[in-house]
This record gives C-alpha cells, sequence and structure tokens, in this order.
C-alpha cells in the first residue's frame, strides 16, 4: 500500500492557475494559513494520504483570488523583514546614543557659550555690538545651510566617516578663532565653524533612524536633545567664566581641545550604521567604517559590538540600494519641502525656533541694561533658558513614547481578524492607516498655547524691570528668568515633536529631513536674530514679544491642517511613490536593465 504524507502548500501548488507575480512585490508567497482562517478554507493537509494512484479531478476554472492587505499579510519566512529591526541590543543602542548626543553638543555649545563675551569681543575687536551680532546671524546661516550637504553625504556614503571629515573641519576653524587677530577672521572662520558643528545634529539623526524602529524612536530623539540641550545650559556659564579671566579667545580653544576628545571616541567607538551599507547591524564592516576598538580588540576578546557574520554581497534585501553621489544627491533634500504635511511641521517649528533664538541672543543686551550684569552673572543668567531645553525635551519624550505605545496597542486591538502577530511591532514603514499625527502631536496644542503665553509675557516683565542707575530690585530678574525657562521647556519639546514625526515621514533619510529641518529653523532664526535689536529699540521690548507670540499663533494652523490632513497627505505620497517605482521598473524591464520575474 503506497501512503505518503503531503506538507502543506502554497496557494501557487495549490492553483496552476495562480499567477506568482499578481501578488504585491513585498509578498512573493502568500501563506495558505491566511486564507484558510480569512476565507473559511478548513483543510486538514497532515492527514491526507493516497491508498492507491487515482486520477486528477478536473481542474476548476480560475478565478480571481481576493487581494492580500499588504499592511497586514503575513511576510514569506524568508523575509528580511522578519529579521528584527537592528541587532544591537538596548544597551549598545544607548552606548550610540551617548556617543552621537557628545557630537552634537558642539552645535548649540558654539552657539551660546558666545552669548556672555559679546559685549567683550566688541570692545577687544574695536566693532560696535551690532556687528558682532552679526557673527551670530553668519554662524545661524552656515548652520541651516552646510547640513543639507553633510546630511546628503551622510545618508549616502555613511554616518561614520561624515562625522569625521565634519569634525576636522570644525577643529581647523577653533585654531583660527582661538589666535583671532580682528574682526573679519572672526566673521569668516565663526561661520566655518557653524559649518563643520551644524552636521552633527543632522547624522545623529541619521543614526537613530538607522537603529531604532518608530516605537523607540521618541525617547531616543528626545534623549539626544535633552543630551544636546544641556550645552544651552552650561555652555554662556563657561563662556563668561572664560571670558571673564582667560578673554574671549579661550572659549574657541576650550572647545579645540573638547572637540579633539570627542572626534577621538567617534573613531575608537561608533561603527558605521547606515543601513546601506552596515544594514540592521548585522554586516561585517570594513576600512573606515569600522571602529577602531574592534580592529584593537579582534583575536582578544569579543568586540564591544555584534559580530558581524554576513559579508555584503551575501546578504539581499537587509540593506537599502547604496546610491551614487550626484548634483540629484544635494537637489532629492529640497524636494521636501514640496510635501505638505513635512512643509507644515518645518513652517510651525521654524517660527517657534525663530522666537526661541530671538529670546536667546538678546539675553546680553536686555539683561546687561535692565539688571547690570557683568560677564559672568550674565552667564547665569542663561541657566533657565539652558535648564528648561533639557526638561521640555525629557517630558515631551516620554509623553512620545506613551502616546505611541498606546495607539500602537490601540491599532492591534482594531486589526483582530488580521494575521497579525502576538509581536507585532511598526517597524520602519509605518502603516498608512495608523494615525501617527496623533501619536506624536497630540501634546502640541497645550504646549504651544503655554509657548505663546509665555514669550508675551515675558516683553512685559522685562518692559517693567528696574532701571540699574535708579534703586535696583534684585528679586525682580527671577521674573523674566522663570518666563525664559517656560518658553525654553516648551520650544523644545516642539522641537522635539516636530524633529520626531518628520523623521517618521522620511524613512531611510533620516540626515537629509534633519537638514532640511535645520535650513527652514536657522534661516528663520538668523533672520530673527538679525532684526530683534532693531525691533526692541524701534517699539520697545514689550510689543516686539507680543508681536512675536501673535506671530506663533499665526502659524498654529498649519498645526491643525496636518492634525486633521495629514494622514491623508502620506497615503497620497506612498501612492506617488509606488507609481513612480513601477514605472521606472517598467522601463527598467524594457530597456534590458532587469530581467522579468517568473
Amino acid at each position: 500500500m503506497l501512503q505518503r504524507q503531503i506538507s502543506k502548500p502554497t496557494l501557487c501548488d495549490l492553483d496552476p492557475f495562480h499567477d506568482r507575480n499578481a501578488l504585491p512585490e513585498d509578498h512573493d508567497v502568500a501563506s495558505f494559513d491566511y486564507w484558510e482562517s480569512e476565507h473559511g478554507f478548513n483543510f486538514d493537509f497532515e492527514e491526507l494520504k493516497f491508498e492507491h494512484p487515482r486520477p486528477s479531478p478536473p481542474l476548476p476554472p480560475p478565478r480571481p483570488l481576493p487581494p492580500v492587505p499588504t499592511s497586514h499579510a503575513p511576510k514569506h519566512k524568508a523575509s528580511p523583514d522578519n529579521q528584527p529591526y537592528h541587532v544591537y541590543a538596548k544597551g549598545q543602542k544607548w552606548f550610540l546614543i551617548v556617543i552621537i548626543s557628545a557630537a552634537g553638543l558642539f552645535s548649540g555649545l558654539s552657539s551660546n557659550i558666545y552669548f556672555p563675551a559679546m559685549d567683550e569681543i566688541s570692545k577687544d575687536l574695536n566693532v560696535s555690538l551690532a556687528a558682532v551680532s552679526l557673527t551670530v546671524t553668519s554662524y545661524m546661516i552656515a548652520q541651516g545651510i552646510t547640513p543639507l550637504i553633510w546630511g546628503s553625504f551622510s545618508d549616502t556614503l555613511g554616518r561614520r566617516p561624515i562625522y569625521m571629515a565634519s569634525f576636522s573641519v570644525y577643529i581647523l576653524a577653533n585654531i583660527a578663532l582661538s589666535l583671532t587677530p580682528n574682526y573679519a577672521v572672526l566673521l569668516l572662520f565663526r561661520g566655518l565653524q557653524a559649518a563643520g558643528s551644524a552636521s552633527t545634529v543632522s547624522i545623529g539623526n541619521g543614526v537613530i533612524q538607522d537603529i531604532s524602529p518608530p516605537s523607540e524612536r521618541g525617547s531616543f530623539i528626545a534623549f539626544y536633545q535633552a543630551i544636546r540641550n544641556f550645552s544651552i545650559a552650561i555652555g554662556p556659564v563657561l563662556g563668561g567664566v572664560l571670558a571673564e579671566f582667560l578673554g574671549f579667545r579661550s572659549i574657541f580653544a576650550f572647545l579645540l581641545i573638547l572637540s579633539c576628545v570627542v572626534l577621538a571616541a567617534i573613531i575608537l567607538f561608533l561603527p558605521e550604521t547606515l543601513r546601506s551599507i552596515a544594514g540592521n547591524g548585522s554586516l561585517r564592516l570594513t576600512g573606515v567604517y569600522l571602529p577602531c576598538i574592534q580592529r584593537l580588540l579582534a583575536g582578544r576578546k569579543g568586540p564591544r559590538f555584534p559580530q558581524h557574520y554576513r559579508d555584503n554581497s551575501q546578504v539581499d534585501g537587509f540593506m537599502l540600494p547604496r546610491k551614487k553621489v550626484t548634483a540629484q544627491t544635494f537637489i532629492e533634500p529640497l524636494k521636501l519641502l514640496g510635501e505638505k504635511d513635512i512643509l507644515f511641521n518645518l513652517i510651525f517649528g521654524g517660527v517657534v525656533y525663530a522666537v526661541w533664538s530671538m529670546v536667546t541672543s538678546s539675553t546680553t543686551r536686555l539683561f546687561g541694561q535692565s539688571f547690570g550684569l557683568n560677564e559672568i552673572l550674565l552667564g547665569l543668567a542663561f541657566l533657565p533658558n539652558g535648564l528648561g531645553t533639557i526638561v521640555g525635551s525629557a517630558i515631551v519624550g516620554k509623553l512620545m513614547a506613551r502616546d505611541f505605545t498606546r495607539l500602537e496597542a490601540a491599532y492591534k486591538m482594531a486589526a483582530r481578524g488580521l494575521p497579525l502577530p502576538a509581536d507585532f511591532k511598526i517597524g520602519k514603514n509605518i502603516p498608512l492607516d495608523f494615525p501617527l499625527e496623533r501619536a506624536r502631536l497630540g501634546h502640541l496644542p497645550w504646549i504651544s498655547i503655554l509657548f505663546i503665553v509665555s514669550t508675551a509675557a515675558y516683553g512685559f516683565s522685562l518692559a517693567v524691570a528696574p532701571n540699574p542707575s535708579a534703586q535696583p530690585s534684585p528679586g525682580w530678574i527671577v521674573v523674566p528668568l522663570t518666563l525664559q525657562f517656560l518658553i525654553a521647556a516648551t520650544s523644545n519639546a516642539v522641537f522635539a515633536l516636530n524633529q520626531t514625526i518628520v523623521a517618521d515621514l522620511c524613512p531611510g533619510r533620516g540626515a537629509s529631513a534633519t537638514a532640511v529641518n535645520n535650513l527652514v529653523r536657522c534661516g528663520l532664526g538668523a533672520l530673527g536674530v538679525a532684526l530683534v535689536d532693531g525691533l526692541v529699540t524701534l517699539v520697545g521690548v514689550a510689543p516686539t514679544f507680543l508681536g512675536l507670540s501673535l506671530m506663533t499663533l499665526s502659524v498654529a494652523p498649519f498645526a491643525v491642517l496636518n492634525w486633521y490632513w495629514g494622514m491623508k497627505w502620506r497615503a497620497e505620497r506612498a501612492e506617488r511613490q509606488q507609481r513612480k517605482e513601477t514605472e521606472k521598473r517598467e522601463r527598467d524591464v524594457e530597456n534590458g536593465n532587469l530581467p522579468l520575474k517568473g
């Protein structure tokens, strides 16, 4: 007697008329289990046995199959989507976040350590305070433009080599600034200093996107921003002390030493994370992409990070395709400004950033005039602002992580009946029907209202502050400093929300998305810093900051539009991208560049 055990077939095996290529590209083989559960089939293939050969029954006529839900249908076992988003453990990811946060310190530190020394610089170089303020403007312009170049390179050539290149530029600028002989050198090399330091923010956000799925990304970005914002708190204090006792040039000597230490840490410990080079962390790294510590420990102890056990040539699907550097590489990030949801996020966040920059940059003048503070006390006056940036980022990071987890669980519950696994987590490609805007922007309304009210009140608190020539009231300084704390906390909470959702909307392009964000924010910030002194002189401090609060209120509708129509715009963008990819593939097939699937 002939008995044969039959393994459970796929749809392609059961239905000879079924076209394997009719399914979407990311579902090469549809699991029979899915169709069994979804459409009532109930065959026990394990018990199916043949007693003797029998003629095959006539084949039924072909019938169309229901579409596979692309967001939820199970993947084939060989699909790379079943692999972890990244192989690094949580502790190893945090180790990387600490390194890139230390690198990101220099963008804010280089700007804020400078503010308490502006008076001394104007006296030392024999120029006006307005001329020294232009160096802040030049810094912010370079800070907005250069990340487009560095960010595009890092999304193409890798994070690690661009980190090393940008830090080299920063170190050379600090060498020149520590020897500043005149105003022209200061103006030129402040711009070059920004060119070297500003990129660290966009590259760091790219690293976070490389190693973390959306469910972890909010807390990582908030922590990253909080650590970077520590420089905003401590920078002015350091700058005031250094300028008071060693002169303003010592500020740049200090930055030179500190940047050399961080660059050494990057060279020693930071591996390449760009997914087109390192995949999900399981690909073998060589050359400049391999941290020096792994070279030193090879053959002695295990490396600091998981063993890279695959060669790039052996892996298909675990890495993004490598891109070449062309002129299009630098134009591509600017195309993000043509997407409504991204643009509206950037405009609202950019206006908030400009107002906060105007508050910060005018502190030296306004507090010096109102309270007669020296460089050291001016440095201490920046502390509430810096502490606010840390507190705001930390709190909103926890809120974002909680909201995302809650909505992810609700999304799983709503999808019951679809084959979502028990450990389902939203990965790099966020489903189009997931309420991303609710997950990221749920706390934006009350944060924005608090920012607007605090900004308006800040101007009036300085308008009624005692003049130092009159009888001083030292206690009154607490009022504007408290309002500065609230302005900094709420504005940086907006930045964290803004940066996280923009990164989510641009998967695989973290550095470019941050670079465009910097372009809008720093462009508006540079314009605000250039105008704030003139506005205060022309109309007074209270009307100036009242007007800035009303300007913020006027762009709030952009956030409202994004809240209600963001999901629709995401779906439209995904449809356009899918259509372009299909057309490109058809052209490649026609030209013989790609084989037909079979």
